[in-house]
């Protein structure tokens, strides 16, 4: 018989209090931050939990220490499917408590969770395109080799660890208004939500997901659980086709909105929380920012507590996020144009770019150009400025002096 949503939640709550002495523990009191920069652009008083800076890189190793910690007296092994956190999660609660661990992950995680995992001491096999395929297999290795599956966010023990964030933010910010929360497969807001409104039952949840993967948007719009058509997204710890059966009640209850933001927006707020606020989030950790940025959320005067919730970057993309946010932003310019193909060109467009402090960054010839007028070549210039104001003023001289280029 399903209980009602008053025991849930109690159950939930009380479990978050039992497991935060296993999580104080093993795991770190992670701490949070007034964000002066965020509070100044948004008008509003903004704090940044950063479950980034915890053990393993990410909240989800408070489920998995609780959950284990309660099944290890018998159990053979655990086997999870996980995109990369909580595989790392399960594979560091393993080694605590000294139990065999499988980890399934999808064949497209980053390299730097897949080796993490490893270094944990758990059994990775990697399967499958997506969260939902790398399931199935875990399931599969569940019954071969006996050992308990531990999901990732559809079981009430994970959601109490996840809980645990929401007691350290009731007693680390005094009267919050507003929680902003990333949202995967809904542990982490359900643990979060049902510990906050047990505390304040008038604080607003708001859940935070990319765009090309709106699975809670939209079954909460559908009022039922839907299975949605992924796709490739920055924040890949928060792709799965559906919500859970479990957290779907939950966030449907008690979670007061559910946004989407665009693959910019998380670009965007990766690299403004890595140049403001001196913080290193993955695309999964910095939604909550990219909300607030991209104006998705409307808390205006409000006190404002954003989930940092992960900080497991793969070294690659950062590269890739701050060439993709300086472009976005206007700081990094590609023009393009036709110059006679004679000494002295280059160095005269080269100068008027570097009088405007452009910084270059990559000069192209392309004399098998056909399009290119007789006796001049192609050139394409890549280089970094202040504004988008002052590219424009940069291509104004350009073609004040014969130059034509245009801006790519």
């Amino acid at each position: 018989m399903e209980v009602s949503l008053g025991e849930l939640v109690k159950k939930i709550f009380d479990g978050s209090k039992k497991a935060e002495k296993i999580v104080s523990k093993y795991a770190c009191r992670t701490p949070v931050e007034y964000s002066e920069m965020l509070s100044k652009l948004t008008d509003r008083e903004v704090y940044l939990k950063l479950e980034n800076l915890q053990k393993t890189g990410s909240f989800k190793i408070r489920g998995a220490l609780y959950k284990i910690s309660r099944v290890r007296d018998r159990v053979n092994g655990v086997v999870t499917a996980s995109a990369g956190n909580h595989a790392q999660g399960v594979a560091f609660a393993s080694s605590v408590f000294k139990i065999p661990c499988v980890v399934v992950m999808p064949e497209n995680a980053t390299i730097t969770k897949v080796e993490s995992t490893r270094n944990y001491g758990a059994e990775v096999i990697l399967h499958g395109r997506i969260y939902d395929d790398a399931e199935r297999r875990a399931l599969e290795i569940s019954e071969e080799r006996g050992y308990m599956l531990i999901h990732p966010f559809d079981d009430p023990d994970i959601i109490s660890g996840q809980g645990t964030i929401a007691l350290e933010m009731a007693e680390q910010i005094e009267d919050a208004d507003a929680v902003i929360v990333p949202v995967g497969g809904g542990g982490l807001i359900s643990g979060i939500s049902a510990v906050m409104k047990s505390v304040n039952p008038d604080v607003e949840i708001i859940g935070v997901e990319p765009e090309n993967a709106p699975k809670f948007a939209e079954s909460i719009k559908a009022g039922e659980i839907l299975s949605v058509e992924t796709r490739p997204t920055i924040a890949d710890g928060l792709v799965t086709k559906k919500p859970g059966k479990l957290t779907f009640r939950i966030v449907r209850e008690l979670v007061d909105r559910i946004v989407t933001v665009s693959e910019d927006e998380i670009a965007k707020a990766i690299h403004f929380l890595l140049e403001k606020e001196k913080i290193l989030a993955e695309g999964a950790g910095a939604v909550g920012v990219a909300a607030l940025l991209g104006n998705r959320v409307d808390v205006n005067g409000k006190k404002v507590a954003i989930v940092v919730s992960g900080g497991n970057i793969d070294l690659t993309a950062i590269y890739r996020l701050i060439i993709r946010a300086l472009a976005n932003s206007g700081r990094l310019a590609v023009i393009q144009g036709y110059v006679p193909d004679s000494p002295g060109n280059l160095s005269d467009v080269t100068g008027i770019i570097a009088r405007y402090r452009g910084n270059i960054i990559d000069v192209s010839h392309h004399r098998e150009d056909l399009k290119a007028p007789a006796w001049h070549t192609a050139l394409q210039i890549v280089f970094e400025v202040e504004s988008s104001e002052v590219v424009t003023k940069i291509l104004e001289e350009l073609k004040a002096k014969g130059y034509h280029f245009e801006r790519v």
